[in-house]
């Protein structure tokens, strides 16, 4: 045993009387209401913090509430698994915007003629998309939750898709076109 070295922690065991002082110390609230605003601040800005970094990568634990929960999760699953028209709406009206610049320019006539056809176009494309996929989605939510966890669900997956997948928070856990495990309890 030559090559001993001294173990420990690097400084002395407090005394009774000093831990109990600190631990005094630490439990000891605020005494103005000003220090107790700047902790409850601190508090939420990292509670803020968390669920920030969750929404990023899908940790459960601290989503906000609205997001939790397996009915929550099964919905997002099951709006980002799928192509959605109403995704690719506002790229479609960005490009419209320039067509009409453009064709405005030229001729009158032409800007009607993108109007009468190209916007029933659009909105006929995205209604029916978001029917059939809300249809799909409720009976889903009644095949594995029961028909009682339906209800907010169509609203929330009617809004996530019409975000582009890549701005969408919590970010996607699935991949396009990929089946569903039976696992969200």
């Amino acid at each position: 045993m030559a090559d001993e070295t001294e173990a420990g922690k690097g400084r002395a065991t407090p005394s009774r009387k000093e831990a109990e002082a600190a631990r005094k110390k630490t439990m000891k609230t605020p005494m103005t209401r000003k220090e107790l605003a700047k902790r409850d601040r601190a508090r939420r800005e990292e509670v803020r913090l968390k669920q920030r970094d969750a929404l990023k990568s899908g940790d459960e634990r601290y989503l906000p509430a609205r997001e939790q929960g397996p009915v929550r999760r099964f919905t997002r699953d099951f709006v980002d698994r799928r192509r959605n028209f109403a995704e690719y709406l506002l790229p479609f009206l960005v490009i419209l915007l320039i067509l009409f610049a453009v064709a405005g320019s030229i001729s009158s006539s032409a800007s009607t003629v993108l109007t009468a056809f190209v916007y029933p176009f659009l909105i006929v494309g995205t209604v029916l998309d978001e029917i059939v996929m809300v249809r799909g989605l409720k009976k889903e939510l009644k095949a594995r939750f029961g028909a009682d966890k339906v209800k907010g669900s169509t609203t929330y997956a009617i809004l996530r898709s019409t975000q582009l997948r890549r701005f969408r928070l919590p970010k996607p856990q699935v991949k396009r076109g990929e089946t569903l495990n039976a696992t969200y309890r």
